[in-house]
């Protein structure tokens, strides 16, 4: 009898087990099935990471308003959904553009090969921008490039002329569509399986893609249905990577229109159009060498990307002055490429005097403002043993426990980029990034702000570009002041608002000094945007005061530098 009882309590005790066994490895395999089913809404990481790595792109924005040389998309007039605003170009008149487009002169190789030979290492295509045209051969509308007298699918031909190179294949898609008739109504769901079947053909019909771009206009996943187009996606194109503008995270952010601002996670890639709009408009003001550079250098030294947007011309040309300044950026980039390609940024954070980018045990220091550069760059755990200066001429480079002392004669300082190359005893993947002091009056004085609670003014004085100070939610109206300690002498400001346009508030402002108990205006103005600059008459004062009179809602402000008068020098962007 107690043989038997023992036979059962240990068959009980083996079965409880079991159990438990069992239980644990249901629970496990379901956390990994939940992995699994989840897994779409990320690229793999080696394909952000070689993303990452190619540091430059070209977005080729190209439509039918490129027939009368207005804004895509936005010049249209009529409702915009959910979204504010409305064009001017009458409906009629926009819509029915194409019925007229015939591009001659287009020709696919010709494009990919001025996107080469500019040194991008991929191109984004637009294929549907917010008017709803159709760039490629869709089945689901008429509404399209082959319904044109041209009749051709250009997207089919960009992207076979790209499939012929090395360059990697990206298609731009805007969800939003403002000529649609179920766009944003009770029928959202038929405009829903609309974008997902466009999704799909893109996805299926062009061979590879690298990069989807998707421009939803802040609207939220559900909109989209995003989830599911993302499984349709990856479904389709495994190795895939797509922006964050469908309401996901997914792979990477895309400001637009700015220099950046350090950030290593989430990666990023910045927007910037080589002339002032996005699409062609005959005698567009062109970006200078200089003025396409430097933006590229700091953003890619905040360790983002950089895409260069092209506005071709009706004709299916490229704007001759567009060619030829995209043949000046490749030169530039044949020459220092090295310092731009593959490469990370830091690990000294951007500001007014340049940034710095690193591979391996090698530090690239870009100086874009001479006049902005510090005594002492801040000192970091490497030893620099060599140094050479990339652009030309000699550097006398000095370490010790206080920092770095960086010198270059005069007549080698480039106006455009100094490029000066560190090689470390050590990797600078090791070196923890560091902010470079401005120079400014303001840095780490102390701030008093309009807010009651919320964000410290701090940020706005602390020299670091990647934090902020932001007013009361729905303020429109707000005030920061800085009291310098003593009366000093000032005739330059930057102000660094919110990169984003989206988050651009600010309408109306005074720069303002105290004097005598009173606010006295240094001067007025309305946007400020990213890297607001201006020189003014010298002024003396302690107490300096931004005051944000008119504001569409609560504004941001990223960094307020002051700087003392300096040989008269206009201050450099």
């Amino acid at each position: 009898m107690k043989l038997c009882k023992r036979n059962r309590e240990v068959s009980a005790r083996t079965a409880a087990i079991c159990l438990a066994v069992s239980l644990s490895l249901f629970i496990n395999c379901c956390d990994v099935q939940a992995a699994d089913a989840n897994s779409f809404l990320k690229a793999d990481p080696n394909d952000v990471a070689a993303w990452r790595a190619m540091k430059f792109g070209i977005t080729f924005s190209w439509g039918p308003s490129s027939l009368i040389g207005t804004e895509m998309s936005w010049s249209r007039a009529g409702k915009r959904g959910n979204y504010p605003g409305t064009g001017t170009i009458p409906v009629e008149i926009y819509d029915n553009l194409y019925r007229s487009w015939y591009p001659a002169q287009f020709d696919a190789k010709q494009w990919v090969d001025v996107a080469k030979e500019a040194g991008a290492k991929y191109v984004i295509f637009i294929t549907k921008h917010h008017d709803g045209f159709c760039m490629f051969d869709s089945n689901t509308t008429d509404y399209k490039m082959t319904s044109t007298p041209f009749k051709r699918d250009v997207i089919r031909e960009l992207a076979d002329a790209c499939h012929k190179t090395d360059l990697k294949l990206g298609f731009y898609y805007s969800q939003p569509d403002w000529r649609h008739p179920d766009y944003h109504t009770d029928r959202q769901a038929d405009y829903i399986r609309y974008l997902h079947e466009h999704l799909r053909e893109l996805c299926t019909n062009y061979g590879k893609l690298d990069i989807i771009c998707f421009d939803g206009l802040r609207n939220k996943a559900e909109t989209w249905d995003a989830v599911n187009l993302f499984k349709l996606i990856r479904s389709l194109q495994n190795h895939v990577v797509i922006n964050n503008r469908a309401g996901l995270p997914a792979d990477y952010e895309t400001p637009e229109q700015f220099g950046g601002y350090f950030q290593t996670d989430p990666p990023w890639e910045s927007w910037i159009t080589i002339s002032e709009q996005w699409a062609y408009k005959a005698n567009d003001p062109l970006k200078t060498l200089k003025q396409c550079i430097q933006p590229l250098v700091k953003v890619v030294g905040s360790d983002g990307n950089f895409n260069l947007s092209i506005g071709p011309m009706p004709t299916g040309e490229i704007e001759p002055g567009q060619v030829e300044r995209l043949k000046e950026i490749g030169n530039w980039l044949n020459q220092y490429g090295q310092s731009i390609y593959a490469t990370c940024g830091g690990p000294f954070k951007p500001g007014l005097w340049g940034a710095s980018t690193y591979k391996d045990n090698i530090i690239y220091l870009h100086i874009l403002s001479w006049q902005d550069f510090p005594p002492l760059l801040p000192q970091i755990s490497k030893k620099i043993i060599s140094s050479e200066v990339l652009t030309g001429g000699t550097t006398d480079i000095k370490q010790d426990k206080n920092g770095i002392a960086v010198g270059v004669p005069k007549q080698y300082q480039n106006d455009i980029d100094t490029i000066i190359k560190l090689v470390l005893d050590g990797s600078a993947n090791q070196i923890t990034p560091v902010v470079v002091p401005s120079g400014s009056l303001a840095a780490h004085k102390p701030v008093r702000t309009s807010n009651k609670a919320g964000r410290s003014g701090e940020n706005i004085v602390d020299d670091d570009f990647s934090t902020y100070w932001a007013a009361e939610t729905s303020a429109k109206q707000a005030w920061l002041e800085v009291d310098l300690g003593k009366n000093v002498a000032f005739d330059r400001i930057l102000i660094h608002e919110a990169n984003s346009p989206w988050f651009q508030y600010v309408e109306k402002f005074e720069l303002q000094y105290k004097k005598d108990g009173f606010w006295e205006n240094i001067f007025e103005g309305t946007k400020i945007g990213p890297d607001y600059c201006k020189k003014f008459e010298p002024v003396t004062a302690r107490i300096v005061r931004l005051n944000i009179s008119q504001a569409k809602d609560a504004p941001s402000i990223w960094e307020f530098q002051l700087f003392a008068p300096r040989n008269n020098k206009e201050l450099k962007k």
